[in-house]
């Protein structure tokens, strides 16, 4: 009998529901994540020879435990948040939250909605995603530090220094001060000390777009040849996308990365507006590429000041502007994945469920719920549906 074990994941607990094909409840249980607690679940879940799990959130607080399953060998549904906590209102009336509700709710996604992504793991695409992500802290490492240099620096120099700041020139400006006073002297000792650990922190960034820039081309992406496209927004582009066949269009590219443009029309007004759903990460990488064109002589600028000779506000230039950039970005992927396929050993074209990311549809991200305490020693037994 074919089941689908429906998962509300936690950072120290897991809650399942297994239902039939007819969406009848077999079975429930609330088990930890820790190596007795996943044991328990799994071997719950091996009583059930054709089973599916699948998992709310894949791509936030539910990878630890999705990736884990995959790799013993499971085959694992990525359920958007979105829709479950639809199933859930419409199931219950109300939006209240519960472990077991969320767990039902998940199933029952995974029962009635065809083409759910099945998750896989690609170790390549996981380096990237990592080494992308301490990339971005590092840059908000660096921002937060040019911020309390400018401030000391601004103490200390009539007029302070200038906005954009490398660590060479503040080495240079704070060469010319000379306190005399213990306050002037602690905040030049300090601010030596923000120049250190900003010099720091630009050989990493040096060495982390170094790094990037070598996966990005060994995957086989010319993503870096698009201009306002460097190492890390290549790296977070492929992290994040995956196979970009899961996309059927470049318009669904675009709605998940938020680029598509709302109807917010009213009466015989007719107008759009910019779109706050979708892949936030995508949509600066997206939002960063339209801004270095604007600074330069490029297609991009070219077509932003078409549309502002058309009529349009700026802002909604930028947003036309961004939604072109989404498709010009989708078709790179596209031809590099084709030619990925011709180059690789059983590579086949069509389209395919499977994905090595799993964040589908726009405006997923972990639960904002508050988590629960940590799972008993014992959990929950499996209880039986009653007949």
């Amino acid at each position: 009998m074919s089941v689908i074990i429906g998962m509300d994941p936690h950072k120290r607990s897991a809650t399942i529901e297994v239902v039939d094909d007819r969406g009848r409840v077999l079975a429930a249980g609330r088990y930890g994540t820790d190596t007795a607690g996943y044991a328990e679940m799994f071997a719950a879940g091996r009583r059930y020879p054709d089973r599916v799990w699948a998992v709310e959130g894949c791509n936030g607080i539910g990878r630890h435990i999705a990736h884990r399953l995959v790799h013993d060998g499971e085959v694992v549904l990525d359920v958007p948040a979105k829709l479950s906590a639809q199933v859930r209102v419409f199931a219950t009336g109300n939006g209240r939250k519960t472990d077991p509700v969320d767990a039902h709710s998940v199933a029952m996604v995974a029962l009635r909605t065809p083409g759910l992504v099945q998750v896989q793991v690609d170790a390549d695409l996981q380096v990237l995603g990592m080494l992308v992500d301490r990339r971005d802290e590092l840059g908000r490492a660096r921002t937060q530090t040019i911020n309390r240099l400018h401030r000391l620096l601004l103490e200390l120099l009539p007029g302070g220094a200038k906005k954009y700041l490398s660590a060479r020139q503040a080495r240079t400006l704070i060469a010319t001060v000379k306190p005399r006073d213990i306050v002037g002297k602690t905040r030049r000792r300090l601010a030596v000390e923000l120049i250190g650990e900003l010099e720091t922190i630009d050989k990493k960034i040096k060495s982390a777009d170094k790094d990037l820039k070598a996966l990005v081309l060994a995957r086989g992406s010319t993503l870096m040849g698009l201009h306002g496209i460097g190492p890390s927004g290549a790296a977070r582009l492929l992290a994040d996308v995956g196979d970009i066949r899961r996309f059927a269009d470049r318009d669904r590219f675009a709605s998940w990365n938020g680029t598509a443009p709302l109807d917010a029309s009213s009466g015989d007004q007719k107008r759009h507006r910019l779109s706050r759903a979708g892949n936030r990460r995508i949509n600066r990488t997206l939002h960063i590429m339209a801004v270095v064109q604007l600074r330069n002589r490029t297609q991009g600028r070219a077509y932003f000041d078409a549309k502002k000779a058309a009529g349009k506000a700026s802002m909604e230039a930028m947003r036309a502007l961004k939604r072109r950039l989404s498709n010009v970005v989708y078709a790179r992927m596209v031809a590099d994945q084709k030619r990925r396929q011709v180059a690789g050993p059983g590579g086949h074209s069509g389209t395919t469920l499977q994905s090595s990311v799993t964040d589908l549809t726009p405006d997923i991200g972990s639960s904002d719920k508050p988590l629960p305490g940590p799972a008993t020693t014992h959990p929950k037994p499996l209880v039986p549906a009653a007949s």
